[in-house]
């Protein structure tokens, strides 16, 4: 039994908005909004929001199992060779599907520790890129990553908000003090803090 004042850990996940993407002329794939909210000290974001397509989870469940070979992971919808992309049923019948997958993966402990889920689900690198930043061949961490995705992917009505109000404070400063002022009123600033 838990205490009251103490929070039960949740994460939520939505596959959602399928969409038709154009790869060249002759080509097109289906992806998917990926939609996640938790409180759970396991993510970086408790709020993200991703598209991916199908060989995309392809890749994910390949290389967890291979982070995981003592687990038995959930499968994923079966990709036929009569799937039909202008099939709303199809459709939605894979993203039911993808949806399954990830949310029970998001019940084992032990793969939300991989570090390629959460670049899964929190950035938009590709399996290429995730698997460099995974081995520390890039620049940035896992934990930068997404926060960066973050920063440039702001889709949320809090976010937007927060974003606006600051935007507006700024117009305001600037109307009220001019670019050339800054060194006056820091000067000013640091004459009265010593006087």
């Amino acid at each position: 039994m838990t205490p009251k004042h103490e929070k039960q850990e949740f994460v939520t996940v939505l596959v959602r908005d399928p969409r038709t993407q154009k790869e060249d002329s002759w080509h097109s794939y289906i992806d998917y909004e990926i939609f996640i909210h938790t409180n759970s000290m396991c993510f970086t974001r408790k709020t993200s929001c991703v598209r991916r397509r199908f060989r995309e989870f392809v890749w994910l469940r390949q290389r967890l199992q291979s982070n995981a070979v003592l687990i038995q992971l959930p499968e994923l919808p079966s990709k036929t060779p009569f799937f039909n992309m202008n099939n709303p049923h199809h459709v939605d019948h894979r993203r039911q599907g993808l949806q399954e997958f990830l949310e029970k993966i998001l019940q084992n402990a032990l793969l939300l520790s991989d570090s390629r889920l959460h670049l899964f689900l929190q950035t938009q690198l590709s399996p290429e890129d995730m698997e460099a930043c995974v081995s520390g061949q890039t620049k940035y961490s896992v934990a930068d990553a997404i926060q960066k995705f973050a920063s440039l992917n702001r889709r949320f009505p809090i976010e937007d908000e927060e974003r606006k109000k600051e935007e507006t404070m700024q117009t305001l400063i600037r109307r009220v003090h001019p670019p050339g002022l800054d060194l006056v009123m820091t000067a000013f600033h640091v004459d009265v803090k010593q006087a």
